[in-house]
């Protein structure tokens, strides 16, 4: 394994950062250096269903989705999904599926430029990216929010810890504003030079106190330009 290999540094939970960290060493090397260290757990909330039914329920995550499906049994409903992988985790629980475009935005656009939902039943977590409520509802299309998950603040562990306390670089992707908020909080007192792959530039802003030696955008909201950021992020650690 090259020691001079900036260590990838994950903060997503547990599942999301495994199955990231396996894609990102299909990629770049079996050998290269992982710290798993989620600063959110999923909780799983238990709220009242509504009653009347609803044609059409927007998932915004795979969590919701799981989260959803925990508490109810009907799966009439039409599933608008973010993206691929939320997709495919609606089908697998058993609701006929649309396909956004990978981000909460571009969902929000499909849905009105389609016409067809009127009415749309909104699980959620507690900490959301956008307001999905709002934009449908200034569309003229009814939706109700209801909070099913939270993503609760963990400390990172004591291998980040010393990680960040270090003098190597790191690679740092963040998926969400909220994770880089996190982040930002969490590792305020390294002194590791961070390499920051952002999902989206809304990201990147909420991640600036980190101080970033090198800062790359995804061009898309999904994992695949997640890594090619990060492959931007490793040439230019190459380079000095």
């Amino acid at each position: 394994m090259d020691p001079n290999r900036p260590t990838l540094l994950l903060t997503r939970p547990a599942e999301q950062s495994r199955r990231f960290a396996a894609a990102f060493r299909a990629r770049f090397g079996a050998d290269w250096p992982i710290v798993i260290s989620p600063l959110t757990e999923i909780v799983d909330l238990s709220p009242d269903l509504p009653e009347d039914d609803w044609a059409d329920v927007i998932f915004t995550s795979e969590n919701a989705v799981r989260a959803f499906a925990r508490l109810a049994a009907d799966r009439s409903a039409t599933a608008w999904c973010v993206g691929g992988r939320t997709a495919a985790a609606a089908q697998a629980a058993g609701f006929r599926t649309r396909t956004g475009p990978g981000d909460v935005a571009g969902l929000c656009r499909a849905i009105i430029a389609d016409g067809t939902a009127t009415r749309l039943l909104y699980p959620r977590p507690v900490h959301a990216a956008g307001d999905v409520e709002e934009t449908l509802k200034s569309a003229g299309i009814e939706t109700k929010s209801l909070l099913i998950y939270d993503q609760q603040p963990r400390p990172p562990t004591t291998e980040a810890q010393r990680l960040i306390a270090g003098a190597a670089p790191v690679l740092l992707p963040l998926f969400s504003p909220r994770s880089a908020v996190l982040a930002a909080a969490a590792f305020a007192s390294g002194s590791a030079p961070f390499r920051v792959a952002a999902i989206s530039a809304a990201t990147a802003e909420a991640g600036a106190t980190l101080a970033a030696r090198d800062c790359v955008v995804a061009a898309r909201p999904d994992a695949a330009a997640m890594l090619a950021a990060l492959g931007v992020l490793i040439d230019a650690a190459k380079m000095g």
